[in-house]
């Protein structure tokens, strides 16, 4: 075992673990950040999402840093990709022309870019990453984390970590339950929280599904078929008693209303198709693509590529985290069989526009990833241990329908903004989607700080939210957001001798850390916007 030690420790490499670490070193902070993969980028890279954002994204509505990284998405296919001079020239270019998003992309190009914006601090000597590194111990004196210990995942070797602060921006919240940080999962109830849309009790280990992803493009003429999974028969026949039919369909609830709808999957169809059948969730080929070959010079790519997030591969059996080892990897294996057996119908018995069944000619493009199972390296977490926070986020916070003043809260300690629908997936729990209509909100600095303990930050999924509201908190420009205020505000403390808490209650404090996150580009207020 050996021993570092530095200003601020960010355990965990995803959106907000990066954006921390980019903001603590751009402060002059030492940093050490942590990842359990061998890819930091978590839900857009390693776990093969493509960007949820707003519809004002490229207008206003983040911060100036996740601005510069999707620049630097486009910026990479425009210098090393073959595009067609029309897409060379639109300024919004968007790869996969995926109707997700104004950016979707392939993850390595996410990856390529995200490695480039830590490279100067690395080079610096101000920023140490450990990738393939899982904290798995921590000490602490009271309310004070005094060490996190993690494990190389190749070589079992451990390393501990002394920092002034230190940051959890792990997948799940893992730092929560080994520094003792008081926390919640699941469904809070309605009388914790009053939120119209919670449960009668309090249901915790009642979560969010995960959703292991995959890339696959088409050969037409090409039979690509994977071997047929043992438990297929299994998925094939799984049923929620909610939904409209087997989840191995191409019908499934529309979010908002609940009313099943029928999806398409016709791959490369034309303009005419769309206006036929629908475009946006309902276009399933065109929903999550993240490369569109008309976008390139002809013959560069035989197909597009599509990344498959659907609700079809919701697994609902049962968390991740927060029960014991053998019950979580029983899930985790769970997940991923059900996404491998969902390929597989789709290329043996999945109804096809012509009458036929199946598309023999799609392929799982495992080299996405760089895995050997084909699928992405980790699973798309929507849910994580959440921080019992000075300020808790609530339903009557964000939702239109409980906000006649047509604007979310406003919270003077704010650190920044976002904006979606409250879109939570059917949980493990036997719920189907709840889906609200929310306003463009705030970043309260309330929930990123724990009732108790002093050093530690939440940098993700993981702040003062409830399960509802983590349902609009929890996309990639808000969880970006969370990271960069994390950073900013660890540094300000270490420069200033001040602490999380002192900035908070103090006004004086308070408002020279923000005029920080103001000089450093992060919008702390949304202009006369409307909700969706």
């Amino acid at each position: 075992m050996t021993e570092i030690g530095v200003d601020v420790a960010v355990i965990g490499g995803g959106l907000g673990g990066v954006a921390a670490a980019l903001a603590a070193a751009r402060h002059g902070m030492t940093v050490v950040l942590t990842e359990e993969t061998d890819w930091v980028g978590g839900q857009i890279t390693a776990q093969g999402v493509p960007s949820d954002e707003h519809p004002w994204i490229e207008q206003f509505g983040c911060t100036a840093t996740y601005r510069s990284f999707r620049d630097g998405i486009r910026d990479y296919y425009r210098r090393h990709y073959p595009l067609t001079e029309a897409a060379r020239a639109a300024r919004h270019l968007n790869p996969g022309g995926g109707a997700v998003s104004r950016i979707c992309a392939e993850p390595r190009v996410a990856l390529a870019v995200l490695e480039a914006m830590l490279a100067p601090h690395r080079a610096a000597g101000r920023l140490d990453l450990r990738l393939r590194h899982r904290p798995v111990a921590a000490t602490t004196d009271g309310d004070t984390v005094t060490s996190v210990t993690v494990q190389d995942e190749e070589t079992g070797e451990r390393l501990t970590v002394t920092a002034r602060y230190v940051l959890d921006a792990t997948e799940t919240g893992e730092l929560l339950p080994l520094t003792g940080t008081e926390y919640v999962t699941g469904f809070e109830s309605q009388d914790d929280t009053g939120e119209p849309s919670a449960p009668a009790e309090g249901q915790p280990l009642n979560m969010q599904a995960v959703s292991w992803c995959f890339a696959v493009d088409h050969l037409e003429g090409e039979d690509h078929t994977i071997d047929k999974p043992d438990d297929y028969a299994l998925w094939r026949e799984f049923q929620p008693p909610y939904w409209p039919g087997p989840m191995f369909g191409l019908v499934a609830p529309k979010p908002h209303s609940l009313e099943p709808v029928q999806r398409t999957f016709e791959p490369h169809h034309d303009e005419e198709f769309n206006r036929r059948y629908g475009g946006g969730d309902i276009d399933l080929w065109q929903f999550r693509r993240i490369i569109a070959r008309d976008n390139f010079v002809p013959g560069a790519f035989r197909s597009d590529v599509v990344i498959v997030n659907w609700p079809m591969i919701d697994y609902l059996s049962g968390p991740v985290f927060e029960v014991d080892d053998d019950e979580a990897a029983l899930h985790l294996e769970g997940a991923r069989r059900m996404s491998l057996s969902f390929l597989y119908w789709m290329q043996t018995e999945m109804p096809r526009m012509d009458g036929g069944t199946g598309l023999p000619g799609l392929r799982l493009r495992g080299d996405v990833f760089g895995t050997s199972h084909g699928l992405a390296k980790y699973p798309y977490i929507r849910e994580s241990r959440r921080i019992v926070a000075e300020y808790t986020i609530v339903e009557q916070d964000v939702a239109q329908a409980l906000r006649p003043e047509r604007t979310a809260k406003p919270y003077d300690d704010s650190v920044g903004v976002g904006s979606y629908r409250i879109d939570l997936h059917p949980s493990t729990g036997g719920d189907n989607y709840i889906d609200v209509g929310s306003l463009p909100f705030q970043i309260p600095l309330g929930a990123l700080l724990p009732v108790r303990m002093r050093n530690l930050l939440p940098a993700a999924k993981n702040i003062g939210t409830t399960h509802i509201t983590n349902g609009c908190y929890r996309l990639h420009p808000v969880e970006w957001n969370v990271g960069e205020a994390a950073g900013v505000l660890a540094a300000h403390c270490v420069a200033e001798n001040t602490t999380p808490q002192q900035v908070r209650h103090d006004e004086a404090r308070l408002r020279a850390y923000q005029k920080t996150l103001t000089r450093d580009g992060v919008e702390l207020r949304w202009p006369d916007v409307h909700g969706y």
